[in-house]
């Protein structure tokens, strides 16, 4: 049973999945699945001060996208460490080589550790995707006012025009940061 929730599932079955729970949160209590309106209502019950964003009655609007963000920060602590596969990542082979070429060389988790580190934190490039990228990924959420979840998987299911820009704009960027930025930055 172990094994089951360790090993990749196919697209074929994540994928239908991932596409009920739109349907299911709209009939059950009308709600919408992202995630960067969750970051919203946990600064707006956390922040003390006197920003106008997050002046709104965020207990009405979002105590069950509190539950969702604590739900998704314990899924993903139990899918990491409880659950996580012992195997490497399987990645195509071009792949592997053109990220070598880049520099990086330790395939032997989830992520490259040539990037993502706690050691590689500490160097201007580490520095730069971590803060930088953070910044812009959190940046271009609230500026296309909804996240790649919330617009790839909600907005899309209910045919919005703004969320087909959106999710165009997040694969552009995506490739734009692989094949100019990165180069640069390794």
């Amino acid at each position: 049973m172990i094994e089951l929730l360790q090993d990749p599932w196919p697209w074929y079955v994540t994928g239908p999945l991932i596409g009920l729970i739109v349907p299911i949160l709209l009939i059950m209590g009308g709600k919408q699945f992202g995630v960067s309106a969750n970051l919203r209502h946990t600064c707006a019950a956390c922040t003390p001060g006197k920003i106008e964003f997050f002046q709104y009655d965020w207990k009405k609007a979002g105590s069950w996208n509190l539950v969702f963000v604590l739900g998704t920060v314990a899924g993903g602590f139990l899918g990491g460490w409880l659950l996580s596969n012992p195997e490497p990542v399987n990645i195509s082979q071009q792949t592997v080589a053109e990220l070598q070429a880049m520099g990086i060389r330790d395939f032997s988790g989830l992520m490259p550790q040539d990037l993502f580190s706690w050691q590689n934190l500490t160097t201007l490039p580490g520095l730069t995707v971590m803060v930088l990228g953070g910044f812009l990924v959190g940046f271009g959420a609230r500026y296309a006012g909804g996240c790649t979840s919330g617009h790839a998987i909600s907005g899309l299911a209910d045919l919005q025009f703004a969320s087909l820009l959106a999710v165009l704009g997040f694969f552009l960027g995506g490739l734009a940061i692989t094949y100019l930025v990165f180069p640069i930055l390794l």
